[in-house]
């Protein structure tokens, strides 16, 4: 067995593309810049857009963050994104998600300029990964096929994936079609997930449910992308953050496996700031 690190393979591309971004800063005098709206003060959340913001500052990317009350109201935070949109500075905007429940998550990223979304979640972005001519393709799909493309060849492959939310599962699905592999989409009201998984040469877990995948799921030869981030409590109170996929059990019995924490995880970072480096360039016509 064989453990694809996500760590590891974006320490790696992060050093490629900090590179890159001291050459566009030394040939056009441009520093690509990043602005992170963050709603309200869900733990999660904070979490993640600390460390994006830490590590654009390793790679060389401006980052700023935008911390808005939770009863914030609708119109307010479309206000705040227009701004964004309309300041030559700024190359990505994200609002990070989820937002609260008084705010539709939909009218929020479609308001966001396809020029700017580096999350590509705006429907035009989502329609054109669909039709396999992607604008932005949203960060931890792209993830998830890097370490894909790194460890295996795509073209022709069995692949399932394991949950159809807008923000993994069907763009995922768009993505690896795009690139030949042969796509299955499960989810909840699919009948015999476990026996198509056993069929399946590569198996992506995004369900958000903790240790769903079983070892009687998968063969000797499965590749295994756990998307989860799931936190379970122990018997004496800590906290543990696991899966989607029963690791210890399910990675004695397959090819490959990558880890949670440290698997898709630093690699969806990765792609943000990827995405805001390429964005920055075709804002600018810049095509070297």
């Amino acid at each position: 067995m064989k453990i694809i690190n996500g760590k590891i393979l974006s320490d790696s591309l992060n050093k490629k593309l900090s590179k890159n971004l001291f050459l566009l800063k030394k040939e056009n005098s441009i520093s690509p810049s990043l602005v992170v709206i963050l709603v309200g003060n869900n733990s999660a959340s904070s979490l993640y857009v600390r460390n994006k913001e830490k590590k654009a500052l390793e790679v060389g990317i401006k980052s700023y963050v935008v911390r808005l009350d939770e009863k914030i109201k609708e119109e307010e935070l479309l206000s705040v994104i227009q701004e964004y949109n309309e300041r030559s500075d700024i190359d990505g905007i994200l609002v990070q998600l989820p937002l609260p429940l008084h705010i539709n998550s939909d009218k929020i990223t479609d308001k966001i300029n396809i020029e700017k979304d580096v999350d590509g979640f705006n429907s035009k972005n989502i329609g054109l990964l669909a039709l396999g001519r992607p604008n932005v393709i949203p960060c931890t799909p792209l993830g998830c096929y890097f370490m894909l493309d790194h460890f295996t060849t795509l073209k022709g492959k069995n692949v399932t994936i394991i949950g159809r939310s807008n923000i993994v599962g069907k763009p995922l699905s768009y993505l690896l079609t795009n690139k030949n592999a042969t796509v299955t989409l499960v989810h909840s009201k699919s009948l015999n997930i476990k026996k198509i998984c056993s069929e399946s040469d590569i198996i992506v877990a995004a369900i958000g449910k903790p240790n769903f995948i079983k070892k009687n799921w998968v063969n000797k030869n499965s590749i295994i992308i756990d998307v989860g981030i799931n936190v379970l409590k122990e018997k004496d109170g800590t906290k543990k953050i696991v899966g989607d996929v029963d690791y210890l059990k399910v990675s004695k019995e397959v090819k490959a496996i990558s880890p949670v924490p440290g698997g898709v995880g630093p690699m969806t970072i990765h792609c943000l700031l990827l995405n805001t480096y390429l964005l920055a360039k075709k804002r600018r016509n810049i095509l070297h």
